[in-house]
């Protein structure tokens, strides 16, 4: 039958640079490594084929003089003084220990002969070179050089292989440590022999005489233990994973972190976790999975950079920017931060406030709920939901169907992986390449996330300085690093994020308590930027200046500032902003209306009821009902456009007021005996003076526009009408059940 078997391999981590950083026993508990062909340098070849068979690529796998001459004098002593064994049998055996006795002498010359068959010459040397026993658990010429000598193969001095190529021979009792006399004793002597055979020069043989053993039993490495498992058991069929981790930044990194955490310890905040990706190869060059693995008290061994958790407002980039590409916004369009229901959803900012209007890349700078709520309903949450599980967010891909708009908040389950390899995408123009952990992983297929254009767009938003998560203190004492970021804190504080990119690298940073504990000072600006600035001042505090190009098809126009739509002759003051031509909206600014009052103005007109003499023709604000009910309610003046002529006979249909509350179509459940009231608000146009509310058709109250309104529901449904003093009418219907 053909010679088969398994073979388990330790797997060994190895950094950019190739030197080892962690070390796995194989299945069997044996540190037996593989070694590559590259690894086997021609002095190793050679000093082992000299040793142990001269004629190794001459004979069929058994080496019939050797054996003639190891019968005769086996006979002539009646002892075993000399054995035949070549390099291919003794892989048989080793392969496949037996007794040694003259039937499995036969066996293992059977089993040689089909190696020879199956297998190439190199084959079967590197099969033995990964085999040879070294004493204890240590098998192969590999394990022994790392573990003995602290090195690879391919760095062993003359003296060094010739000490490998003996012990094999008797690992018990040239076992290094056991009797080292005796080791360089044979080591020398090997040097002489191995030198004469021409396998080492006069000079090397007269360097390699003088050089101490220098073999003591060194501990594989163990470090970057989350990076390491992480890479084990995402290329378990690799014995050696040569990645691409960067040994200078890592440790770098890691003694940042480690600092970091011990400094704000105090909080009762104990655990962050910091990856870094090379923007120009998406390499992993840095993976700090905690900041302190031995930490068993506050789980230190948990891999924070795999760990699902909700972003907070790390995702609100993607929002804008995937409107920036379907043209519903700019950077300058203003946009309405009031308090809004969408359905039974109300969102609060994080400070609780309001802020009326302002612009797209104020609403991301300062991190503001409802705008983004209100631009993922207009875009609709299904095609970012989309893109998401299309970029590798595995949890938002499972809870697909759950989810709806408080994904733009952080209601949804993220790692910090994830979203770092997301913020990498803005910094290569808007497209993901995957994660390169190792340099044999397969290519992979890269994958547009936004357009170019809307990647230039972000990078200019969240560059700027003038944002309030910016590090208390960083605007005057410290170096501010050249990037683009983003803060996000979970509800509840449990995590803070914050994630940040420039030409050269994309730096993920959670920072917050394992066992989920919300803590009130933890946030992502205070306490994840500064570690996130920190970590770009040290990889990268010489960054060069220059920024992200602008693509061809970026454009630049004026748009007024007070709507940051394209202006018109009526907009008192024009800033520049930049926008997509073919795409971004282009209707023009619709700031004012042009207005027909009284001289003294008192009074509107519309053209059914305009005097023929004694009116004036002006422009006035044409706010949205929305932000009129935001001025009421907070006492902020505003220029109000007078109420219409009470005598006019015509009813409007443009402008009807916009019920708030309740919700049209939703169910109530409410308490038989002592039913709670339900608030009746709505946002009527700027001209509007007084509101009526009916219930089934029947007045039930008038009231001023702004005004809260009160009802105790009948039990079934009910239709809810609001008309204001133009005859403009908007129905609604709820339905009511008892508990």
């Amino acid at each position: 039958s053909p010679f088969k078997f398994e073979l388990s391999y330790s797997q060994l981590i190895q950094a950019r640079d190739s030197t080892v950083i962690h070390g796995f026993l194989s299945i069997d508990d044996k540190w037996r490594m593989y070694t590559e062909l590259e690894e086997i340098t021609p002095k190793l070849k050679e000093a082992f084929l000299t040793k142990e068979d001269q004629l190794f690529y001459y004979h069929p796998g058994v080496d019939p003089l050797a054996i003639g001459r190891a019968i005769v004098k086996n006979t002539l002593k009646s002892k075993k003084t000399s054995g035949a064994s070549t390099i291919t049998m003794q892989v048989a055996r080793l392969l496949e220990p037996k007794e040694r006795t003259y039937l499995n002498k036969f066996y293992e010359m059977f089993r040689a002969f089909q190696l020879e068959w199956y297998y190439s010459k190199e084959e079967i040397l590197q099969l033995y070179l990964n085999l040879v026993p070294y004493g204890g658990n240590i098998e192969g010429v590999k394990s022994a050089a790392l573990i003995y000598y602290g090195k690879l193969p391919q760095a062993l001095s003359p003296a060094e292989i010739t000490a490998l190529t003996i012990i094999p021979n008797r690992p018990t009792s040239l076992q290094p440590g056991n009797n080292d006399e005796v080791l360089i004793e044979e080591r020398n002597r090997w040097l002489n022999m191995l030198q004469q055979e021409g396998v080492f020069t006069d000079n090397e043989l007269t360097q390699a005489l003088k050089e101490p053993l220098g073999m003591e039993y060194k501990p594989v490495p163990k470090q970057v233990p989350h990076f390491s498992y992480r890479v084990k058991d995402k290329f378990p069929e690799q014995q050696n994973i040569h990645t691409y981790l960067n040994p200078h930044l890592q440790f770098q990194v890691q003694s940042i972190t480690y600092n970091y955490i011990k400094r704000i310890k105090y909080l009762n905040i104990n655990n962050a976790s910091v990856i870094v990706i090379d923007n120009k190869t998406q390499e992993v060059v840095c993976y700090l999975g905690s900041n302190d693995f031995s930490d068993i008290e506050n789980h230190g061994q948990v891999d924070g950079i795999n760990a699902i958790r909700s972003p907070g407002s790390t995702l609100k980039p993607l929002v804008y920017a995937m409107a920036f590409d379907r043209g519903y916004i700019t950077p300058k369009t203003k946009i309405l931060d009031v308090e809004t229901e969408f359905g039974s959803y109300a969102p609060e900012n994080f400070d609780k406030k309001f802020h009326g209007r302002i612009t797209v890349e104020e609403a991301l700078a300062y991190s503001l709920n409802v705008p983004a709520v209100k631009t993922l309903k207009q875009m609709g949450v299904e095609p970012m939901i989309d893109i998401l599980s299309r970029t590798g967010f595995h949890q938002i891909s499972r809870d697909s169907e759950k989810l709806g708009l408080s994904l733009a908040l952080g209601g949804c389950g993220v790692t910090l992986e994830e979203l770092a390899l997301l913020y990498n995408s803005f910094a290569n123009g808007g497209t993901s390449y995957g994660l390169h952990w190792t340099k044999k992983q397969p290519q992979q297929d890269s994958l547009k996330v936004v357009s170019a254009e809307a990647a230039y767009m972000l990078a200019n938003v969240l560059t700027q300085l003038t944002r309030p998560d910016l590090p208390y203190n960083y605007q005057s004492s410290y170096h501010v690093p050249k990037v683009a970021w983003k803060t996000g804190t979970s509800y509840g504080r449990r995590d803070a994020w914050s994630i940040g990119y420039n030409k050269n690298y994309t730096v993920g940073v959670w920072v917050g308590n394992f066992d989920g504990e919300g803590i009130f000072e933890l946030t992502g600006a205070s306490k994840a930027t500064p570690l996130l600035f920190e970590i770009f001042n040290t990889i990268d505090y010489d960054a060069p200046d220059d920024w992200f190009d602008a693509p061809p098809k970026i454009s630049r126009r004026f748009v007024c500032a007070e709507t940051g739509m394209p202006v018109q002759d009526f907009c008192e003051s024009e800033v520049y902003d930049i926008f997509l031509p073919g795409i971004s909206y282009s209707t023009p600014c619709n700031g004012q209306k042009i207005v027909y009052t009284s001289a003294n103005d008192s009074l509107s007109y519309c053209t059914t009821c305009m005097p023929t003499a004694g009116y004036k023709k002006q422009h006035l604000p044409n706010y949205p009902a929305e932000l009129i009910t935001y001025f009421e309610q907070h006492g902020i003046a505003y220029k109000k456009i007078p109420p219409h002529n009470p005598s006019c006979t015509r009813i409007f249909h443009d402008h009807n007021p916009v019920i708030n509350s309740p919700v049209d179509g939703k169910s109530y459940i409410l308490d038989r005996d002592d039913p709670a009231e339900i608030m009746l608000t709505c946002s009527p146009h700027n001209d509007v003076r007084e509101v009526y509310w009916y219930l089934n058709n029947t007045l039930y109250k008038t009231a001023k526009p702004q005004e809260k309104v009160f009802f105790k529901p009948d039990r079934g449904k009910t239709k809810i009408s609001c008309s204001d003093d133009k005859g403009r009418n908007s129905d609604i219907y709820i339905s009511v059940e008892w508990e």
